[in-house]
């Protein structure tokens, strides 16, 4: 598999774009999974699925887990500075696709989560690749549920369940980040 140095590039620069049209896309599917898709849905409330025994979340927190991922794999392919664009535009996108009530909320749990993924990765990502993603995600993901419950509903009701529905997008796509992992190091595909 001889390619140029160019062809490396291009390659590896394709994919980050991937990675970063998966993590805009993250953002607009997870505000719609939340009105739509659940065993449980509710006229004034997000729509909830099961998460582990006795544990509901609303949807959308599914998708959120895989984000944490996603912006971790930009941030390898394409570097700190297209990361950190995203997290800026990922932020008003958010703010803007909330409902009214929700928009403070969502927009600061979604920029200070990914900037707490962003500085617990970028220290890791050298040291191992997974290692990197889960540790950063789990501390994404914690800063997000908590800010954002206390922000949108004064309290922690439910943050076990948002928890555990990140975490489970986390835990279910490290498979692939070390098979990605792996491949990198035979292509000789290096972080940015």
């Amino acid at each position: 598999m001889a390619r140029g140095s160019g062809g490396l590039v291009d390659s590896r620069r394709t994919e980050g774009f991937l990675y970063l049209a998966g993590f805009g896309a993250s953002i607009p599917l997870s505000n719609w999974m939340i009105g739509h898709v659940g065993v449980v849905c509710s006229d004034t409330g997000p729509c909830l699925l099961p998460v582990g025994p006795g544990l509901l979340a609303p949807s959308g927190v599914l998708v959120v887990g895989l984000a944490f991922v996603l912006r971790d794999l930009v941030q390898r392919r394409l570097g700190k500075g297209w990361t950190l664009a995203a997290i800026a535009l990922g932020a008003l996108l958010s703010g803007v696709l909330a409902p009214s009530a929700l928009v403070v909320a969502s927009s600061a749990a979604f920029a200070v989560s990914e900037l707490a993924d962003f500085a617990v990765y970028t220290p890791l990502q050298r040291r191992g690749l997974v290692l990197a993603v889960l540790a950063s995600s789990a501390v994404g993901l914690v800063v997000d549920s908590v800010l954002f419950l206390k922000l949108a509903f004064g309290g922690l009701d439910f943050l076990a369940g948002q928890v555990v529905g990140k975490a489970w997008m986390v835990l279910l796509s490290l498979p692939l980040v070390s098979w990605l992992r792996r491949r990198d190091e035979r292509l000789g595909f290096e972080p940015a």
